[in-house]
């Protein structure tokens, strides 16, 4: 028997709308870059993702990885569906793993960004910028995760790329690892200098003040954008409607005392409540990449002079694109 066409296309309706509600995603992974120690970072982590599965009404689990990439990664490959990332690390989730920004986090202090720092020990004779590019092969010295913002970028380009120096070859020995194992190794003299920011530093200046009181600041970069929070731009529309209204209504809205409790969690994060963003807030950071990549080019010797020339016009344009966007993003 022959069914009319209307009742199989009405069956094959029906078919799909049961399939898309069996689709409907319940739970997500919230990706945490890896800035100190996993257990650090669940204490200040867990009551906020508490918070937000309560309110969305979706299952929210922590994700913590051993490295900035392991997040990164875990976003591209649908392991992660919303992460805290620093700009840098952002950048690499929006060009590479379906990333979009759609919140920021606020300065609890008010300060309008945050800034990198180089540290030593307080009892160094090191005391400024010009001691540490010396590059006389003595020192020890400590970068950050190579997809860090203030431990890698910012010194990156502000400290090496700007005067010529290749780390490789100005220390003794060059190493990577976390904000808050950067500033113990200098704090125990197993490095000379190391990669910071002054958030991470003010976070252990509470959490382990006998640490922060044996570094100094020997170096302070120019200012970096609060940190962002991006989601997977695959993820469904009225998912990402319940993260937004979580987002901007946290510490915000309610009764007097959710408020109250709200911003106590948001403090443990350095943070206050949040204001919406977007990929655009990264445009300093990409003119940033790119001032790098040209101090980079200048810097390189294998290159022919015309190669040279053909490359640093190119990155110039790009750079000039992205300071041409900035200048149009209203200030407030």
């Amino acid at each position: 028997m022959n069914l009319p066409f209307r009742t199989i296309a009405a069956a094959a309706l029906a078919a799909t709308v049961s399939t898309a509600a069996l689709a409907e995603t319940t739970e997500i992974n919230f990706g945490i870059i890896s800035t100190e120690s996993q257990q650090n970072l669940k204490t200040i982590w867990e009551p906020f993702l508490a918070d937000m599965q309560a309110q969305t009404g979706l299952k929210v689990n922590a994700f913590f990885a051993s490295d900035y990439a392991g997040v990164i990664e875990g976003m591209r490959f649908d392991k992660v569906q919303v992460a805290w990332f620093g700009n840098k690390s952002a950048m690499e989730a929006v060009d590479r793993a379906n990333g979009e920004i759609f919140a920021q986090s606020v300065d609890s202090e008010g300060n309008p960004g945050y800034w990198s720092l180089l540290l030593a020990n307080v009892d160094s004779p090191l005391a400024s910028l010009d001691d540490v590019l010396k590059c006389d092969g003595t020192l020890n010295f400590g970068l950050g995760d190579p997809n860090s913002t203030s431990g890698f970028l910012v010194p990156m380009t502000f400290v090496f790329a700007k005067n010529s120096v290749d780390p490789k070859t100005c220390f003794k020995t060059v190493t990577n690892a976390n904000h808050e194992t950067n500033l113990m190794a200098v704090a125990n003299r197993q490095v000379d200098v190391a990669t910071n920011n002054t958030e991470n530093l003010r976070r252990l200046q509470t959490t382990n003040p006998d640490a922060a009181a044996k570094v100094k600041i020997i170096w302070q970069s120019p200012l970096i954008p609060s940190d962002p929070i991006v989601w997977n731009k695959t993820l469904d529309q009225n998912v990402k409607d319940k993260l937004m209204t979580f987002f901007m209504t946290y510490g915000r809205q309610g009764s007097p005392e959710e408020v109250e409790k709200a911003r106590a969690v948001l403090a443990g994060l350095q943070w206050a409540p949040f204001r919406p963003s977007s990929d655009a807030q990264l445009y300093p950071i990409r003119v940033m990449e790119l001032t790098k990549q040209m101090f980079q080019v200048e810097a390189d010797d294998s290159l022919s002079a015309e190669d040279k020339a053909a490359k640093l016009k190119d990155l110039e344009a790009k750079k000039a694109e992205y300071e041409d966007l900035m200048a149009k993003i209203p200030q407030t």
